[in-house]
């Protein structure tokens, strides 16, 4: 699940609740069969509880639907009904939870890849291990997507759609201000470029470059820098006093200051740190010249692009490197992966019929046309570089430059402390941000709350 899901607004948000009410009401169930043949089948009731997209009916309709109705032709001796959730990304752990706590059956989750470890350890998700051992499609996945539904060696959930932030530009906002799109690809270039775009746009209203303070500026103003630099958000120590080996905070390096650093540098040069984050509207308003972003998400939505030709016009307005700036040239690139799984919830009691129905979802006939309806990056090497890509490169701008993101894309630990973890390295950047401390202190004081965060 991607960290743009959670854009809505409170009001949106009771809007939306609202609507997915609705759906459930209306197309909660799914082919009811009025014969008296059906009712003389075994009668199965599918529950999906899903994160709504911002668009509830999206995934009833794209892959539920389809899928459901090869699913009941490969078992006609059962009468398979759907009961089909949508519920906002900012409500759905916490609804997920009381369901847990009702007893309620559960079927299908889309889970965030970063509640893994918390699900899992608190025994909500079915260990699919062994079935997707039989299935035998994991091949077919970007490692690093298929890894993202793994936790303690143990398969939990399948990955299926995918983001990469990378670089945005308007052309026209650069050449005005004598900036050359090369110049962002190093962290010098790009503090001097921010310079030169603001001296040139900020009377106008137009900010240089964008930098996030909203709360989850970790991965978006820290992360892919301490990856580029070799280091790690956590790593694993012996010596836990109750779990032998276990997670430790490595933020705090050497790598992780030298990050910080390069986020003071920023401040010091004066960029603003954006403390509201409106998922790249701010950009396609033209608020700011360059934006660090996963704007393939919205670019359907906020720009109409929807065909070849109208991917063209974008691409020779906007521009896209698939890249974070790096140190020095020559440094390996990294990115921040997000995205949701597919999962069956242990609590389920129909465990085969969910999984089998997620393996149809996940069919590329039946995925590939979601990806090119709404933009979306695939976890699937087949759908991502085979015979449907041609399609995807039509609708989605700077496609090919997307993909070749996935394989240098990192994701956020899965562990259960991962949320306070995030919380404490939020703080530091916070600290930074606003001039209370230097990078250095602040990394140790936060990971020392991540330490006892995680036990130590």
């Amino acid at each position: 699940m991607t960290t743009s899901s959670a854009k809505f607004s409170l009001v949106h948000i009771s809007l939306v609740t609202a609507l997915s009410l609705s759906l459930v009401a209306s197309v909660g169930f799914v082919g009811l069969s009025s014969t008296s043949a059906a009712q003389q089948k075994k009668h199965v009731v599918l529950t999906a509880m899903l994160d709504d997209q911002g668009d509830p009916p999206r995934l009833l309709n794209m892959l539920f639907q389809p899928a459901l109705q090869e699913l009941r032709a490969r078992h006609p001796d059962i009468d398979i009904q759907l009961d089909y959730r949508p519920i906002p990304y900012l409500n759905l752990r916490t609804q997920f939870l009381e369901a847990i706590t009702n007893q309620t059956s559960v079927d299908i989750l889309t889970v965030d890849q970063i509640w893994l470890g918390e699900f899992v350890e608190k025994g909500l998700l079915t260990d699919l291990t062994e079935r997707a051992n039989t299935w035998g499609r994991q091949k077919d996945w970007y490692q690093a997507n298929w890894d993202g539904g793994v936790y303690n060696d143990k398969f939990y959930g399948i990955w299926t759609v995918v983001d990469v932030r990378g670089i945005w530009y308007w052309k026209d906002l650069l050449n005005k201000s004598g900036v050359a799109p090369d110049s962002l690809k190093t962290w010098d270039g790009y503090i001097a470029s921010a310079k030169k775009l603001n001296a040139i746009l900020r009377p106008q209203g137009t900010e240089g470059v964008h930098l996030i303070a909203a709360g989850h500026s970790p991965d978006m103003s820290f992360y892919p820098y301490l990856w580029e630099l070799g280091g790690e958000i956590t790593k694993l120590k012996s010596g836990h006093p109750t779990k032998g080996v276990y997670w430790f905070p490595a933020y705090n390096s050497t790598e992780g200051v030298k990050a910080l650093e390069f986020i003071k540098a920023q401040v010091d040069a004066g960029i603003k740190p954006q403390r509201e984050h409106f998922w790249g509207k701010e950009f396609f308003n033209r608020k700011f010249a360059v934006m660090l972003e996963a704007l393939q998400n919205h670019v359907r939505d906020d720009y109409n692009v929807t065909t070849p030709d109208k991917v063209e016009e974008f691409e020779q307005k906007v521009g896209f490197l698939p890249m974070f700036p790096v140190p020095h040239a020559g440094n390996d690139i990294a990115t921040l992966m997000g995205g949701w799984l597919l999962s069956v919830p242990e609590i389920s009691k129909n465990k085969d019929l969910a999984w089998e129905l997620i393996t149809i979802i996940e069919e590329p006939k039946i995925l590939a046309p979601m990806h090119e309806k709404y933009g979306l990056l695939p976890t699937q090497i087949p759908i991502g570089e085979g015979p449907y890509a041609a399609k995807l490169n039509q609708t989605i701008p700077y496609y090919e430059d997307l993909i070749s993101m996935i394989p240098i894309g990192h994701s956020r630990p899965n562990i259960p402390e991962y949320p306070q973890i995030a919380d404490n390295i939020k703080q530091a950047i916070d600290e930074v941000y606003f001039g209370v401390k230097e990078p250095k202190q602040a990394l140790e004081e936060a990971a020392a709350k991540s330490a006892k965060a995680l036990g130590w």
